[in-house]
Protein backbone atom coordinates (compact mmCIF):
# COMPACT_ATOMS: atom_id res chain seq x y z
CA UNK A 1 0.00 0.00 0.00
CA UNK A 2 1.26 3.24 -0.93
CA UNK A 3 -0.24 6.56 1.26
CA UNK A 4 0.54 10.12 0.33
CA UNK A 5 -0.31 12.67 2.82
CA UNK A 6 1.27 16.27 3.92
CA UNK A 7 -1.98 17.82 5.55
CA UNK A 8 0.28 20.72 6.65
CA UNK A 9 1.91 21.56 3.66
CA UNK A 10 -1.53 21.30 1.89
CA UNK A 11 -3.07 24.10 4.52
CA UNK A 12 0.16 26.27 3.72
CA UNK A 13 -0.42 25.82 -0.17
CA UNK A 14 -4.18 27.16 0.45
CA UNK A 15 -2.97 29.89 2.97
CA UNK A 16 -0.65 30.71 -0.10
CA UNK A 17 -3.45 30.88 -2.59
CA UNK A 18 -5.26 32.82 -0.21
CA UNK A 19 -3.08 35.66 -0.66
CA UNK A 20 -2.33 35.39 -4.23
CA UNK A 21 -5.87 35.17 -4.68
CA UNK A 22 -6.36 38.58 -2.49
CA UNK A 23 -3.62 40.17 -4.80
CA UNK A 24 -0.93 40.60 -2.02
CA UNK A 25 1.16 37.61 -2.93
CA UNK A 26 3.28 36.10 0.00
CA UNK A 27 6.98 36.00 -1.34
CA UNK A 28 8.24 32.78 -2.61
CA UNK A 29 11.14 32.64 -0.32
CA UNK A 30 9.36 32.12 3.01
CA UNK A 31 9.51 29.00 5.32
CA UNK A 32 5.88 27.31 5.87
CA UNK A 33 6.03 28.71 9.37
CA UNK A 34 6.79 32.66 8.16
CA UNK A 35 3.45 31.68 5.87
CA UNK A 36 1.38 30.09 8.85
CA UNK A 37 2.54 33.27 11.26
CA UNK A 38 1.47 35.25 8.21
CA UNK A 39 -2.12 33.88 7.92
CA UNK A 40 -2.78 34.56 12.00
CA UNK A 41 -1.62 37.74 12.01
CA UNK A 42 -4.36 39.15 9.76
CA UNK A 43 -6.40 37.97 12.74
CA UNK A 44 -4.35 38.13 16.10
CA UNK A 45 -4.20 40.97 18.35
CA UNK A 46 0.20 40.50 18.96
CA UNK A 47 2.72 38.59 16.40
CA UNK A 48 3.14 36.01 19.79
CA UNK A 49 -0.71 34.67 19.29
CA UNK A 50 -0.13 34.68 15.74
CA UNK A 51 2.91 32.14 16.49
CA UNK A 52 0.77 30.16 19.19
CA UNK A 53 -2.42 30.15 16.58
CA UNK A 54 0.27 28.65 13.89
CA UNK A 55 2.29 25.74 16.43
CA UNK A 56 -1.31 25.02 17.38
CA UNK A 57 -2.86 24.14 14.10
CA UNK A 58 0.34 22.65 12.87
CA UNK A 59 0.04 20.38 16.08
CA UNK A 60 -3.24 19.43 15.01
CA UNK A 61 -2.78 18.93 11.48
CA UNK A 62 0.19 16.70 12.21
CA UNK A 63 -1.59 14.64 14.69
CA UNK A 64 -4.47 14.22 12.11
CA UNK A 65 -1.83 12.87 9.99
CA UNK A 66 -0.80 10.73 12.78
CA UNK A 67 -4.30 9.06 13.75
CA UNK A 68 -4.63 8.44 9.77
CA UNK A 69 -1.85 6.38 9.68
CA UNK A 70 -2.33 4.41 13.04
CA UNK A 71 -5.88 3.80 12.13
CA UNK A 72 -4.98 3.45 8.15
CA UNK A 73 -5.74 -0.72 8.14
CA UNK A 74 -7.62 -1.28 10.47
CA UNK A 75 -10.46 2.02 10.41
CA UNK A 76 -9.48 4.10 7.42
CA UNK A 77 -9.10 1.29 4.50
CA UNK A 78 -12.10 -0.76 5.20
CA UNK A 79 -14.48 2.93 5.44
CA UNK A 80 -12.96 3.35 2.15
CA UNK A 81 -13.44 0.14 0.57
CA UNK A 82 -16.79 -0.18 1.60
CA UNK A 83 -18.19 3.67 1.00
CA UNK A 84 -16.54 3.79 -2.41
CA UNK A 85 -16.12 0.67 -3.72
CA UNK A 86 -12.23 1.70 -4.55
CA UNK A 87 -9.95 -1.52 -4.41
CA UNK A 88 -6.52 0.21 -5.37
CA UNK A 89 -3.56 0.07 -3.28
CA UNK A 90 -2.05 3.78 -3.30
CA UNK A 91 -3.79 6.60 -1.57
CA UNK A 92 -3.50 10.44 -2.11
CA UNK A 93 -5.20 12.79 1.06
CA UNK A 94 -5.13 16.42 1.22
CA UNK A 95 -6.54 18.86 3.61
CA UNK A 96 -8.87 20.68 1.65
CA UNK A 97 -11.24 24.20 2.69
CA UNK A 98 -14.63 23.77 0.82
CA UNK A 99 -17.48 24.90 2.82
CA UNK A 100 -15.77 23.65 6.12
CA UNK A 101 -12.55 21.52 6.45
CA UNK A 102 -12.31 17.88 4.78
CA UNK A 103 -9.36 15.57 4.22
CA UNK A 104 -10.29 14.28 1.03
CA UNK A 105 -8.39 11.18 -0.74
CA UNK A 106 -8.01 11.64 -3.92
CA UNK A 107 -7.96 7.97 -5.56
CA UNK A 108 -11.40 6.76 -3.94
CA UNK A 109 -13.08 10.30 -3.80
CA UNK A 110 -13.10 9.77 0.15
CA UNK A 111 -14.07 12.28 2.11
CA UNK A 112 -13.61 13.32 5.49
CA UNK A 113 -15.31 16.32 7.06
CA UNK A 114 -13.55 18.05 9.95
CA UNK A 115 -16.39 20.10 10.91
CA UNK A 116 -15.75 24.15 11.79
CA UNK A 117 -12.52 25.56 11.77
CA UNK A 118 -10.96 26.40 14.95
CA UNK A 119 -11.00 29.41 14.96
Amino acid sequence: MKVEMDLYNDWIETVKEIFRGSGAPLPQEWSAEEIGREYYLQTSPSEEEAEERRKANEQRLTDMQRTLMDNMETVVLPDIREKTGYGGSHFRFRWVYSQGEHIVEECSQYRIPLGPSPE
